[in-house]
């Protein structure tokens, strides 16, 4: 998810435009009383008020725009009587133009309220979603600590085809990495199934492979009226044991996980990768799990295509791999907020995929 940092810097700009955005109206009614004042009667800028409510309808409420109408209404006929004009030389022809455009901006006005606050409401709505199926990870689990950032490429969305879960069993920890073929309601609607069979498995599955076939019978099962069951997922599977300094492995077609001892990154090599979730069955082959050296000071990075297939304006891919290894001394926290930065500015145009990258660490001193 976004950083803290992030989120500040953000509500902090969007605060400072608000504030810009409603003083609009009160600088287009002073700056052309100024200019009507201070230049030779002939030149008459009294028509430019009628901008006031339509950028008043912009940010303020109905209430708020119908009040500016009413003040650029005032202001015109205050300055009518300084040029000493008589009260019926065009006045009433421009007061019912200026009234015309202030009740449009206040209908306007009510339609944005509206909108905004049904927006406010499906945006809530968004953020319990959110805590149902995408649970926070814990900081820690046993001798490990999990870093998370996840976007949503949708506008306002809280919530994409991205997944991801971590589980303490007894005597080892289990992390899923996923991502769904496709976008929208379905692809949520995917990773949720496949959130709940990884949830429902992960502490009696005996092993990564027995895990990773219950997570395409969870998908099986489910409603074939559903659009869940035409799409499919690459997942990764980890389970870090307690007993021994190793990470174990299983991929379902998933972007190759990266390793990081030391200033030295390297990626996980699959011999035998199997097919993605509800794709399986196209193969007549068993889960291989590979097994690699995971000790203290160590860190893995598990990440979805968003990350790794992010294209700048040239069409080249993002350097992950590079980016890992040139920041492998930076703080977990640090590492996952340069990462977002650098890819929202390697992207063309922004980040256009979901993204979801998972740090994986064990510190030094965990026993």
């Amino acid at each position: 998810m976004p950083t803290a940092g992030s989120r500040t810097r953000a509500g902090t700009a969007a605060r400072v435009q608000l504030v810009i955005s409603r003083s609009l109206p009160f600088l287009v009614v002073l700056l052309t009383a100024l200019a009507d004042l201070l230049t030779p009667e002939e030149e008459r800028f009294d028509r430019l008020l009628v901008a006031a409510p339509p950028l008043a309808a912009v940010t303020w409420g109905v209430r708020g725009t119908i009040g500016i109408g009413l003040l650029a209404m005032a202001v015109r006929v205050l300055l009518g009587f300084d040029r000493g004009d008589s009260p019926l030389s065009g006045s009433f022809e421009s007061e019912t133009v200026l009234a015309l455009v202030t009740a449009a901006s206040a209908w306007a006005s009510r339609i944005r309220t509206r909108r905004e606050q049904d927006l406010r409401e499906l945006t809530a709505v968004a953020e319990v979603v959110q805590r149902v199926v995408l649970r926070p990870l814990p900081h820690r689990l046993g001798r490990f600590e999990l870093h998370l950032l996840y976007v949503a490429a949708a506008a306002k969305a809280r919530i994409g085809g991205d997944f991801y879960e971590a589980a303490r069993i007894p005597g080892a920890v289990r992390v899923m990495l996923g991502d769904v073929q496709g976008k929208g309601l379905g692809a949520v609607e995917t990773a949720s199934v496949l959130l709940g069979a990884f949830r429902a498995s992960v502490h009696d599955a005996p092993d990564l492979a027995a895990l990773a076939d219950r997570l395409d019978e969870g998908l099986a099962r489910h409603d074939p009226r559903s659009d869940a069951t035409e799409r499919f997922a690459t997942v990764v599977l980890v389970e870090l044991p307690d007993d021994r300094d190793v990470a174990r492995f299983l991929s379902l077609g998933h972007p190759t996980p990266l390793l990081q001892h030391g200033s030295e990154v390297r990626t996980v090599r699959f011999a035998a990768p199997s097919l993605p979730v509800n794709l399986t069955g196209l193969a007549d082959s068993r889960h291989r799990t590979e097994e690699v050296p995971f000790g203290p000071g160590d860190r893995m990075l598990l990440y979805t295509d968003g990350v790794s297939e992010t294209r700048d304006r040239d069409g080249a891919f993002y350097p992950l791999e590079a980016r890992m290894r040139e920041w492998s001394g930076e703080p977990a926290p640090e590492f996952l907020a340069r990462l977002h930065r650098d890819l929202v500015a390697h992207g063309a145009g922004g980040l256009d995929d979901d993204v979801a990258a998972l740090l994986v660490v064990r510190p030094p001193d965990a026993s």
